[in-house]
């Protein structure tokens, strides 16, 4: 497999590279903005790709990759879905961040090529929006609180990871988040029926999610925690080998785990 990285400098970029080193994939493109200061450098993480530099899309040759996967910034979307449609190739996106606008081109790529969009790429973490949708739709009249910390310099808050949480809980109380959510929570009598979110930021964590179902008296927690970033890197890179064998189309981690499929054997 032909691998593109976009937004190969960044900390994600890094680790699929470090990953893919170890596996049977060739990153042949390393792609960062032309004001990145590694843009022209030798990429030193690749051993099986001598030569191989960090470029911008636009010195893509034809043929150089058989898909993309995006970990790149939000307001790079529009031009890496270009880039997708006019190579003809598969798109990973795990930027978070997006509008609702992004949402919108990410669907209406996904009319041409195959489009899978994850907000976070672990297993873990694809696990869980299936639990918190069943226990929300379980426990209808509880209070809902999603937790998530992450390291000093992520941009977002709250993170992409917590807003597709919030969703699932919505979802399984036949709700949208945006009906429901009560954002960042702050001052205030908190009101009934609301999803909050509480936002940590701080050194090194690399990210940590909490999901509280609180009635009078009791409360459950659904918690996943990551030590390494090497879980996503290796979702990633699972999610784009079985993305490049799929049709066009709007694809989530759910579907690489088939995870619908296995539920219905239990419920």
């Amino acid at each position: 497999m032909k691998l593109g990285i976009l937004g190969a400098s960044g900390r994600m970029g890094q680790a699929v590279m470090a990953l893919a080193r170890q596996s049977d994939i060739a990153v042949t493109a390393a792609i960062v903005s032309q004001q990145s200061n590694r843009y022209g450098e030798l990429v030193r993480a690749n051993d099986a790709g001598a030569g191989l530099q960090y470029q911008h899309a636009s010195d893509l040759k034809s043929n150089q990759v058989e898909i993309l996967i995006d970990f790149s910034l939000p307001q790079a979307l529009p031009d890496n879905l270009a880039l997708a449609k006019k190579l003809s190739v598969p798109i990973v996106v795990c930027t978070t961040g997006l509008s609702q606008q992004h949402h919108h081109e990410l669907n209406h790529a996904a009319q041409s090529i195959p489009v899978l969009y994850a907000a976070n790429t672990s297993v873990g973490i694809t696990l869980l929006r299936q639990l918190v949708e069943l226990t929300a739709a379980a426990l209808p009249d509880t209070d809902i609180e999603i937790f998530e910390a992450h390291h000093n310099k992520k941009r977002d808050a709250p993170s992409g990871t917590a807003v597709v949480l919030g969703e699932s809980a919505a979802r399984g109380r036949g709700q949208t988040l945006k009906d429901v959510s009560a954002g960042v929570r702050g001052d205030g009598v908190r009101k009934s029926g609301t999803i909050g979110f509480s936002v940590m930021r701080a050194a090194d964590i690399i990210g940590e999610h909490t999901v509280l179902f609180a009635h009078e008296g009791e409360r459950l927690e659904l918690t996943h925690r990551v030590s390494n970033r090497q879980i996503f890197a290796r979702g990633a890179i699972q999610a784009a080998q079985w993305l490049k064998e799929q049709p066009s189309g709007y694809y989530e981690m759910a579907d690489v785990l088939a995870l619908n499929t296995l539920l219905k054997q239990f419920i």
